[in-house]
């Protein structure tokens, strides 16, 4: 266990899939989202062999207990990646990034729902003050009436709600299947059946990007795999409870993103309401470590000493 390592290398992570982001959004407007996230995928995969070759993993990455798992995980996250993806099309790469903050909340709630696990009223007042922020950050794109938000936007933030809901949902899978799979297996298995089902959406509309296109979307699907890696080797290097919270700084990438190379300014709405989320993203974060140092203690008291 290496902290400073484990952190930095999350901080990597962040920025490299914030890279990827900007990329596809810089595609979006003439390359649709099933694409997108058949590049994100199937140039991914390279990265994660050579990786787990290096690693000595491969065969590893290979096995699995549990297909079905690894499929209904595939078909709920290329969802969630092909929203996200749309969403980068219709909204300010500050907004998609601030509801994106609605995941971790979401599977609270869904881990209760379909794990099981105990949700006590603590986290779930954290989770309601969480929701109210991405309410604010959604209200301006939802009204209706005068000086309401255009279509585009309206259907954009309702796309990228939908998407932080499947991607919650696909993190309660991938709490099922680590109880049988490896971490390779995981991530490899996923990076093949984003790539296959995302095939599906060939008969709506693929183009033939140009020549600058196709290096972007390429370099996309580089960094999404280069990105998981370095995720996956932060917490190998410190515990998930410390490193988390950097997660938010992809908040004020995206700000700077937005703002130098999309020209996107933010608004009071979303600020608000990202900083709300964050908050409450950070203190389920703070009841998870206090919750996990309680069972800890709970485990050396039950433990007979020699």
């Amino acid at each position: 266990m290496n902290p400073l390592r484990g952190i930095a290398l999350k901080i990597a992570s962040v920025c490299v899939f914030m890279a990827m982001a900007s990329l596809i959004k810089s595609v979006s407007d003439t390359v649709p989202p099933g694409q997108a996230v058949f590049f994100r995928s199937i140039c991914a995969l390279p990265v994660i062999v050579v990786w787990l070759l290096w690693r000595h993993e491969l065969r590893t990455g290979l096995k699995t207990q549990n297909p079905m798992g690894h499929i209904w995980r595939g078909l709920i996250g290329t969802m969630a990646m092909g929203l996200g993806f749309a969403g980068l099309g219709l909204l300010p790469l500050p907004e998609v990034t601030a509801i994106g903050y609605a995941a971790p909340l979401l599977v609270v709630i869904f881990a209760a729902m379909f794990l099981g696990e105990e949700v006590r009223a603590f986290r779930l007042s954290i989770v309601a003050l969480g929701l109210v922020g991405v309410l604010i950050v959604l209200s301006p794109r939802l009204q209706v009436g005068v000086g309401s938000a255009d279509t585009r936007e309206t259907l954009g933030a309702v796309v990228v709600l939908m998407g932080a809901i499947c991607a919650a949902l696909a993190q309660v899978f991938v709490r099922k299947l680590v109880r049988t799979e490896g971490t390779a297996a995981i991530v490899f298995w996923f990076s093949v059946t984003a790539s296959t089902l995302s095939l599906l959406t060939l008969p709506w509309g693929w183009v033939m990007p140009g020549p600058a296109e196709i290096a972007m979307l390429v370099l996309a699907g580089l960094f999404g795999g280069l990105g998981q890696i370095l995720l996956t080797s932060s917490y190998r290097n410190a515990d998930a409870s410390l490193i988390a919270p950097f997660e938010y700084t992809s908040m004020l990438l995206a700000l700077g993103v937005g703002y130098l190379v999309f020209d996107e300014v933010p608004t009071w709405p979303m600020m608000g309401g990202a900083a709300i989320i964050v908050l409450a993203g950070i203190l389920i974060i703070w009841r998870e470590r206090q919750l996990g140092m309680e069972r800890a203690r709970q485990r050396k008291a039950m433990t007979p000493q020699g």
